[in-house]
């Protein structure tokens, strides 16, 4: 049974920099994709970025193309979210995920980290 867990997150300025953390419990090549979501007030859950795990391509959501990037260290077991020059819209709770599918949609993903407040100031 895979567990995500979370670390990272806070409060920024906009143009700043944070990292989000999501260590697993298990190889996470033993899941076809990870991702990370997040999910605005009142806004359905967002897919952002995600991994293929079998070679390392990535995708991320025209939003934040340029600013964000997914990482991963197998020796750790966890994968990265980079995001830079953040802005006030990115505002959110982020969530990493894994499955054996890769895409935008939440239900593509079986397995869910906690969760973590990103807030991006004016």
């Amino acid at each position: 049974q895979l567990q995500l867990v979370q670390s990272g997150g806070g409060l920024v300025h906009a143009g700043g920099s944070l990292t989000l953390s999501c260590a697993a419990s298990e190889s996470l090549s033993d899941y076809y994709g990870v991702a990370w979501f997040r999910r605005a007030p009142g806004k359905e859950r967002e897919g952002v970025s995600s991994m293929r795990n079998s070679d390392g391509a990535t995708f991320y959501v025209d939003s934040v193309k340029g600013r964000f990037a997914i990482s991963r260290d197998n020796a750790k077991k966890t994968v990265y979210l980079q995001m830079n020059s953040l802005r006030p819209e990115d505002t959110a709770v982020y969530y990493c995920a894994a499955g054996q599918h890769l895409g935008w949609l939440d239900y593509e993903y079986d397995y869910w980290g906690q969760g973590t407040q990103v807030t991006v100031s004016s």
